[in-house]
């Protein structure tokens, strides 16, 4: 069973910077190059939302909100997901999910931010923004 593990976030003012990992087990590297993987997040009261996406490729896809402060990457070697966030915004705050798109054969072509499309997930890491 593939495992990802979230870590990096924390609590920061407004305008600062974090960079979120989540860390892939159980998986060969391989196979995790082929992937879809993707973070999402969510805040109290609202639905889970996507944040960033990134496929096998390295095209990758973003929120309007975060578009131009958030970065998506791959360490397709060390199978880890990144998400660099700066100019923080109290909107911001949330709990965050990375997702992974698993499959046996082919590669992942297209990134996506739909909840649906990815069969493994993390169990969160919070990020709090305070003004």
């Amino acid at each position: 069973q593939v495992q990802l593990v979230e870590s990096g976030g924390g609590s920061v003012q407004t305008g600062g910077s974090l960079r979120l990992s989540c860390t892939a087990s159980r998986i060969p590297e391989l196979l995790y190059s082929r992937t879809c993987v993707a973070w999402f997040r969510q805040a109290p009261g609202k639905e889970r939302e996507g944040v960033a996406a990134i496929d096998s490729d390295g095209a990758t896809t973003y929120d309007d909100s975060v578009k131009g402060r958030f970065t998506v990457s791959r360490d397709n070697a060390n199978t880890i997901l990144h998400l660099t966030m700066n100019s923080l915004k109290p909107e911001d705050t949330a709990m965050y999910y990375c997702a992974a798109n698993v499959r046996l054969s082919g590669e992942c072509q297209g990134p996506s931010t739909v909840p649906a499309s990815y069969n493994f997930w993390g169990q969160g890491t919070q990020v709090n923004v305070s003004s």
